[in-house]
C-alpha cells in the first residue's frame, strides 16, 4: 500500500529477548574494526556527513497543531521563515499552526499557499522578535539526481522529536522520474518524483530530502508500507524540488494552485523498447495546442524540452507544471518537424480534497480523537488567539489572499521605482512614430482620449487608415474590439496598458483588494521575441522567468509579465473572449519622458504571426 503520511501516534517499542541457550565456541566471529583502523577516506566521508547534518538541522521544522502536538515535518527555505511541507500535513491544522525548530522553540506559523494536486504547501514562521531571521537551506537541482546517489532524510517520524531535534536517516536514491497516482479525486499526485530507500515513516511527511552537499532536492511525502500500514517496506517518494520551484511563485502569492493539462490525449505504438512513438489520439477544440495547429496522428517528439517515447513519460513531465504556463512542444507530421509554444490549460475547476482510501484508519470528525492518535486539531481553539490569525484572509481560489496583497504591494512598489509615477498623467495621450506591418510600413499616430463621461477612446491612424474603439462604450461589437483587423485587439490592449500605468490598483479594483480586478498571478515563463526580429532556433533560449500581474476591467482581462531579474515590463497578453487567442504585446527600448519611462518599441502578435511593430518618436502625456 502506498499512502501519504498522516496523523501520528507514538509506536509501542518492543525489545527482543534471548530464547534458548548459547553454545559457546560454536560461533566464530571477527572482532569489529576500531575507529582508528578505518581508512582515512571513510573517516573523512563520515566527518563530512556529520558536518552537513549539523549545517542543515537548524532549518528542519516539526510542523505541529497549535500547542505542539506533532503532525508532520517541514524545512525553511528563506531567512524570513518560508517553510515547505506537504499539503496533507497542513490540511488538518487549518490556516494557523506552530512549527518547532532544533533550538527547542515553537513558532506561530501561518499557511501561505497550497498545491493540493502536487501535495505541497508553503507556510511562514513568525519570528519571536521583529526583524529576527531564521536558518534556511539552499535549493538544489533535482534534475542532477541519479539512482545510486546518497541522500539524507530529516524530520519528525512518529513524533519522536519532542525537543524538535530532527531524526536523520541515510540511504540511496533508488530511482528518479517516478510516478505515483493520485490518492483522492485529483489530489496528492506525485509526478516526476524521487524514489529512495532512505527510511521515511509517518511524521516524515513534508520534511526535506538532501543530497550530500546539504542541498534540498525534494520534499518527502509518500511511502510503501506492509499490510499493517505502519512499517516502511524500504520504498519512499519525495516531490522533486524542481517541480516545487515551478509552483513557488504561486505559493508565495497565496494561491491555491492547479496543475496543467494540454487538452490532448496520446497513445503509444509500443510501450516496449527505447524507440516507441507517441501520437496524438484526440484533442479539445478549445485547447491552445489545437489553435497552434497540433492535429490527431501527429507524433509528439518532445515536451518541455524532454524527449517523449511513451504516454507515461509525457504525463510524468506534464504533471510538474502549473496551469496557464507556456512550454515548448515539438511534433512531427510526416517528414516535417516543428516546435511551437503551447499554453497549458487547468487540470480541474475545483480540486477536491482526498477521500478515505481502502486501508486508511477511520478519519475522526472535527474535535473527536482518532483511535491511537491525537485529536483532529487539538489546538483549534487556542489557534484563534494566535497573532498569525491576523495574517489570514479567505478568498475563493486562494489559500491565503493576505499574501497575495503583499505580493501585489511589492510589485507595485517595483513598478513605481522602475517606471515612475503615472498617477497625474491621466489626461489624453499621443504617440507618434512609425509602424511596420507584414506588407507595408509608414507613419502612425495613436491617441488615448477621455470624454466627459470618463470613457476612453483609443484611435490609430496609419497611412490613411483610421481605427478607433471605446472599450467601455455602449453597444461595442466584437469586431470593433478586435481592431485593427488581424491584431486580436491591439487598441483595447493599449487602452488596458494606459489604465494599468495611470490608475494601478484603483482603476482596476473599484471594490478594494478583494476585487478580482487586480491580483498577483504568481510566476510564469515568458518568451519575448528578439528585439532585432531574428527568429531564435531554440524557443527555450527566449525564456525569461517573470512575476505575473492579472488585471480585469469589465470583460477585458490581461496578464502582465515583469522580469524577476530586473523588474522590467516585458509584455502582456490581453483577451476579451475565451475562444480566441490573446493579443500579445512585447515592450522594448524604454526611455524616460517627463519623469516616467515608456516603451519606444512595441511588437504586437496575434496567434503565430506578428501583426505590427510600432516605433515611437514622441509621446505627449496630458495631465489632469
Amino acid at each position: 500500500m502506498t499512502t501519504p503520511f498522516r496523523f501520528l501516534n507514538r509506536p509501542t517499542v518492543w525489545f527482543a529477548g534471548v530464547a534458548g541457550s548459547l553454545s559457546l565456541g560454536l560461533i566464530a566471529f571477527t572482532p569489529p574494526t576500531t575507529l582508528a583502523q578505518l581508512p582515512d577516506s571513510v573517516k573523512a566521508a563520515e566527518a563530512e556527513r556529520i558536518a552537513v547534518i549539523a549545517k542543515v538541522k537548524p532549518a528542519v521544522a516539526a510542523v505541529c497543531f497549535f500547542g505542539g502536538t506533532a503532525c508532520g515535518s517541514g524545512v525553511i527555505i528563506s531567512d524570513d521563515g518560508l517553510c515547505l511541507t506537504n499539503f496533507h500535513v497542513v490540511q488538518p491544522t487549518g490556516p494557523v499552526m506552530q512549527c518547532g525548530l532544533a533550538d527547542g522553540k515553537l513558532y506561530d506559523s501561518v499557511l501561505i499557499g497550497t498545491d493540493k494536486v502536487g501535495d505541497v504547501a508553503l507556510v511562514k514562521l513568525l519570528p519571536k522578535k521583529p526583524g529576527e531571521t531564521f536558518p534556511f537551506v539552499k535549493l538544489g537541482d533535482s534534475d542532477l539526481v541519479r539512482a545510486g546517489d546518497w541522500s539524507l532524510a530529516m524530520g519528525n517520524p512518529f513524533g519522536l522529536a519532542i525537543d524538535f531535534n530532527p531524526t536523520v536517516t541515510f540511504g540511496l536514491v533508488s530511482g528518479v522520474n517516478r510516478y505515483q497516482p493520485p490518492e483522492g479525486k485529483g489530489t496528492l499526485e506525485y509526478t516526476d518524483c524521487i524514489q529512495v530507500d532512505t527510511s521515511i515513516n509517518p511524521g516524515n511527511s513534508g520534511g526535506p530530502l538532501f543530497n550530500m552537499k546539504g542541498e534540498l532536492i525534494g520534499i518527502n511525502g509518500r511511502g510503501s508500507f506492509d499490510k499493517r500500514g505502519r512499517v516502511n517496506s524500504g520504498v519512499g517518494y519525495a516531490i522533486s524540488i524542481n517541480q516545487i520551484k515551478n509552483f513557488l511563485g504561486h505559493l508565495k502569492a497565496g494561491i491555491d494552485t492547479d496543475h496543467a493539462t494540454l487538452g490532448a490525449s496520446f497513445s503509444t505504438d509500443s510501450e516496449e523498447g527505447d524507440l516507441s512513438k507517441v501520437f496524438v489520439s484526440s484533442m479539445l477544440d478549445e485547447s491552445d495546442a489545437f489553435r497552434r495547429g497540433l492535429k490527431p496522428q501527429d507524433q509528439l517528439v518532445a515536451f518541455a524540452g524532454r524527449s517523449t517515447t511513451s504516454t507515461n513519460q509525457y504525463k510524468n513531465v506534464l504533471g510538474i507544471f502549473p496551469k496557464e504556463w507556456r512550454v515548448p512542444l515539438k511534433y512531427r507530421r510526416g517528414t516535417t518537424s516543428k516546435e511551437m509554444l503551447v499554453r497549458l490549460m487547468g487540470n480541474m475547476e475545483t480540486v477536491k480534497e482526498r477521500e478515505p482510501q481502502p486501508g486508511d484508519a477511520p478519519m475522526p470528525k472535527p474535535g473527536q480523537p482518532q483511535p491511537g492518535g491525537p485529536p483532529a486539531n487539538p489546538g483549534a481553539e487556542k489557534a484563534k488567539q494566535s497573532p498569525a490569525m491576523k495574517l489570514v484572509v479567505e478568498k475563493k481560489g486562494y489559500a491565503n489572499f493576505y499574501f497575495n496583497t503583499l505580493a501585489q504591494d511589492a510589485l507595485l512598489a517595483d513598478m513605481k521605482k522602475n517606471f515612475g509615477d503615472f498617477s497625474k498623467l491621466t489626461g489624453d495621450w499621443t504617440l507618434e512614430g512609425n509602424v511596420q506591418l507584414a506588407d507595408r510600413g509608414g507613419n502612425v499616430k495613436l491617441t488615448w482620449i477621455d470624454d466627459k463621461a470618463g470613457t476612453t477612446e483609443v484611435k490609430m491612424s496609419r497611412e490613411g487608415i483610421d481605427d478607433s474603439v471605446k472599450p467601455l462604450g455602449e453597444n461595442v461589437s466584437q469586431a470593433e474590439l478586435a481592431l485593427p483587423q488581424g491584431s486580436g485587439g491591439l487598441l483595447v490592449t493599449l487602452w488596458h496598458y494606459r489604465l494599468l500605468m495611470t490608475q494601478l490598483r484603483d482603476g482596476l479594483n473599484p471594490n478594494g483588494n478583494v476585487s478580482p480586478g487586480f491580483v498577483h498571478g504568481g510566476s510564469e515563463p515568458f518568451y519575448p521575441p528578439l528585439a532585432n526580429g531574428i527568429v531564435s532556433a531554440n524557443i527555450n533560449d527566449l525564456r525569461v522567468d517573470c512575476n505575473v500581474l492579472k488585471t480585469k476591467k469589465g470583460q477585458f482581462e490581461a496578464k502582465w509579465y515583469f522580469s524577476q531579474k530586473d523588474g522590467a515590463l516585458l509584455g502582456c497578453e490581453a483577451t476579451f473572449t475565451k475562444e480566441d487567442d490573446p493579443c500579445e504585446l512585447y515592450f522594448y527600448d524604454f526611455k524616460e519622458i517627463g519623469g516616467v519611462k515608456l516603451p519606444h518599441k512595441i511588437v504586437c502578435k496575434f496567434g503565430d504571426k506578428v501583426f505590427a511593430t510600432i516605433s515611437a518618436r514622441t509621446y505627449t502625456l496630458g495631465k489632469k
